[in-house]
């Protein structure tokens, strides 16, 4: 495998990445229900050490016009410029062990050219499994566990961690690419589709980054910090199971998901799928509607008009 150099530029500190590390990958882009990687990158970027080693050039990547950058006005001129951003760092976790991160945007181009330039980056740095996440929308409810669908050839996680295996043909993402490669190479790689509650998918859900990094934890063993997800997670599901609660047909609707969560679980041999093609099961447009229904009646009667949304 080699590098495509005109990709990648190089910082100093790459001469310093030790060999054998595992390589954990957050892209933003075409799928991120519940702002799970979104989420989840923001945090992990906040809360631990990092240094660039190896930066994408968005010049060849990126369709500016569909993703534009952040530029500042100052009444009369401007004052800042903040490209987007696509680089590999080596980070370390919260008992100071260190991995590489690959985060940023998900390529707009140069797919092959892109998923050819991370190959030879993890030959370079002989990396030692490579693990991603993304979220997608799915009939779940709130109140349940948050699974995922588990890809890849490291066989234990699949059988220890993946609930839904679906036989079925998904739009592709660039990490789609990368992980098919990376198994026609018989190098180890992991990916993971958490499955977020539809009526969710528009929303930052902070159970959904925090599982994120749960699975990330999973398939390699670092240690993040959570503390603060957590507790977010926990004013997040409160707001939703009060809204839930005070609302008979919001009730209604989510009771049914979790029936037919419920039974799914059972393991029985004729699970039923994880689909939207039944009839009685409430779409992520009812719920949603209700719960909107729901907070402009509770607005119109307590006289507020910021009451916070899920």
């Amino acid at each position: 495998m080699s590098t495509p150099e005109d990709l990648v530029r190089f910082t100093e500190s790459a001469s310093a990445v030790p060999a054998g590390l595992p390589l954990v990958i957050g892209l933003t882009g075409f799928s991120d229900a519940g702002s799970t990687i979104a989420q989840a990158v923001t945090y992990l970027r906040d809360s631990l050490s990092y240094e660039d080693v190896a930066i994408f050039d968005n010049d060849q990547l990126l369709d500016y016009r569909a993703r534009r950058p952040i530029i500042q006005f100052e009444h009369d001129h401007l004052t800042d410029y903040a490209p987007s951003r696509l680089a590999l760092s080596l980070a370390y976790d919260e008992l100071h062990r260190p991995f590489l991160l690959l985060t940023g945007y998900e390529p707009d181009f140069r797919w092959e050219s892109f998923t050819q330039t991370v190959l030879g980056l993890i030959e370079r740095f002989e990396v030692s499994h490579t693990t991603w996440v993304h979220g997608i929308p799915m009939p779940v409810p709130h109140t349940r566990p948050l699974g995922a669908a588990v890809s890849g050839n490291r066989e234990e996680l699949i059988e220890t961690l993946s609930i839904w295996r679906p036989s079925t043909q998904v739009p592709a993402n660039v990490l789609h690419l990368l992980e098919y490669r990376l198994q026609q190479h018989d190098l180890p790689v992991t990916g993971f589709a958490l499955l977020i509650p539809h009526y969710l998918t528009e929303t930052e859900y902070p159970a959904a980054a925090l599982t994120a990094l749960e699975l990330y934890t999973a398939a390699s063993g670092l240690v993040f910090p959570s503390d603060e997800l957590r507790e977010d997670g926990r004013q997040f599901i409160t707001r939703v199971d009060e809204q839930v609660a005070e609302n008979g047909e919001l009730h209604k609707l989510v009771s049914s998901l979790e029936a037919r969560y419920d039974t799914y679980m059972e393991g029985s041999e004729q699970r039923p799928p994880l689909t939207m093609d039944e009839h009685d099961l409430p779409s992520a447009d009812d719920i949603a509607a209700e719960l909107e229904r729901y907070l402009a009646g509770r607005r119109t009667s307590d006289g507020e008009g910021d009451t916070p949304t899920p």
